[in-house]
C-alpha cells in the first residue's frame, strides 16, 4: 500500500510539472470583398451564382470563408468609399462586379488582389495589359460586349426591316462604352441606319431619354451595360412597353422581367465562374499569371409576351435561332 501511494505521489508530481502543449492557433478565415455597381436586389442573381461558385468549391459564407458585401445601388460616387472600406479591412481579394468597380479597385490598391465578375473590353478599359498574361493585381471575366454589339444590331434589323434609327443608351462614364458604342456605330451605318446616343447617369436621365423618341414611329432601342440601368431595370421595361419600343437588353434579367429580347454572354455564369479565380487566388496563384477568361457561349433570349405586348411579331428565321423563348 505504502508503495502505491509513494507512485501515485510521483505520478502527481510529474503531470503538474508538465506544461500543456500550446492551442494550435486558428486559420485564417479568408475574407472577400464584393464590390458591386448595383443593389442587393438588382444584381440578386449574379450575387447567388457567386456563392453557389464558392459553394461548388467548398466554401461557405460565414463558416470557412467570409464576404463583405458592398453595393452603390447605382450611384457611382459610393463605390469610391465602398472600395476604401474593403481596402481598410483588409479582405484577401475584392470582387469587382463591373468595369467601373474594377477600375475603382485598380485605384484603390495595387496589392489586393481584384477579380473582374464582367468587364466589357478589360484591355480597351485598362484594366489589364494582356488577356493571356494580366500583370498587375487583377484578372478574371470578360463580357466581350463591344464585340457582339455588331450582331445586337443585326437582329433588330432582322425584326424591324424599316428599321433607318436606332436609340442606344448607355452611361459614358463606364469603361468600355465608348468601344461598344464604336462597334454599334459602324454596325449600324453599314445596315444604312442612324445612330443616337443617349447618356443616362441617372433615373431622371432613363425618363427624359424615352420623352425624346419619336412619337408615332418605331423606334428600337439597345442597351449597353451599365449598373445604372440593371438598377433601374424594371422602369426601363416599363418605359419601352409603353413606347411600344423593341428593345435590346445587354443581360438576360431584363428579359426575365418582361424585357424583349437579349443576345449577350450568360452574366451569373460569369459571376460563378468568379469563384475559380477566388479559389486559385487563396491557394496562392497571383492574379498577373491568371489568363482573363472570355464567355464560351452568348444566348439569345425572346420574350414573346413582351413582343405581343408592343404588337411586334419576331420572323420564324430569327425566332429557330433563339436559346430560349418566353411564352
Amino acid at each position: 500500500m505504502t508503495a502505491k501511494i509513494i507512485l501515485w505521489l510521483l505520478a502527481t508530481v510529474v503531470l503538474r510539472t508538465v506544461s500543456p502543449a500550446p492551442a494550435q492557433p486558428l486559420a485564417k478565415m479568408p475574407r472577400i470583398g464584393l464590390l458591386i455597381g448595383g443593389s442587393s436586389v438588382s444584381d440578386a442573381s449574379r450575387i447567388e451564382a457567386f456563392l453557389q461558385g464558392l459553394r461548388e468549391l467548398g466554401y461557405m459564407d460565414a463558416k470557412n470563408i467570409a464576404v463583405e458585401y458592398r453595393y452603390a445601388d447605382g450611384k457611382p460616387d459610393r463605390l469610391s468609399e465602398n472600395t476604401q472600406a474593403l481596402v481598410r479591412l483588409k479582405v484577401d481579394v475584392i470582387v469587382a462586379g463591373g468595369p467601373l468597380a474594377t477600375r475603382t479597385a485598380k485605384e484603390a490598391t495595387t496589392t489586393i488582389p481584384v477579380v473582374m465578375a464582367q468587364v466589357n473590353d478589360p484591355i480597351g478599359a485598362g484594366l489589364v495589359i494582356n488577356l493571356a498574361r494580366p500583370g498587375g493585381n487583377i484578372t478574371g471575366l470578360s463580357a466581350m460586349s463591344p464585340e457582339i454589339s455588331g450582331k445586337q444590331v443585326e437582329l433588330l434589323k432582322e425584326i424591324v426591316p424599316k428599321l433607318s434609327r436606332i436609340d442606344v443608351l448607355g452611361t459614358s462614364s463606364i469603361p468600355g462604352t465608348a468601344q461598344a458604342l464604336n462597334e454599334t456605330e459602324t454596325s449600324s451605318r453599314a445596315l444604312g441606319m442612324k445612330l443616337q446616343f443617349l447618356d443616362v447617369k441617372s433615373l431622371a436621365d432613363i425618363q427624359t431619354a424615352f420623352r425624346s423618341l419619336n412619337k408615332g414611329h418605331v423606334e428600337p432601342l439597345l442597351l449597353l451595360s451599365s449598373p445604372i440601368l440593371i438598377v433601374h431595370r424594371k422602369e426601363i421595361i416599363e418605359l419601352a412597353a409603353k413606347h411600344r419600343a423593341p428593345a435590346m437588353y445587354f443581360a438576360r434579367e431584363f428579359v426575365e422581367d418582361g424585357g424583349l429580347m437579349t443576345y449577350a454572354a450568360n452574366v451569373p455564369e460569369l459571376w460563378r465562374r468568379a469563384a475559380t479565380y477566388v479559389d486559385k487566388i487563396l491557394k496562392g496563384a497571383k492574379p498577373a499569371d491568371l489568363p482573363v477568361e472570355q464567355p464560351k457561349k452568348f444566348e439569345f433570349i425572346v420574350n414573346l409576351k413582351a413582343a405581343k405586348q408592343i404588337g411586334l411579331t419576331i420572323p420564324p428565321n430569327v425566332l429557330v435561332r433563339a436559346d430560349k423563348v418566353i411564352r
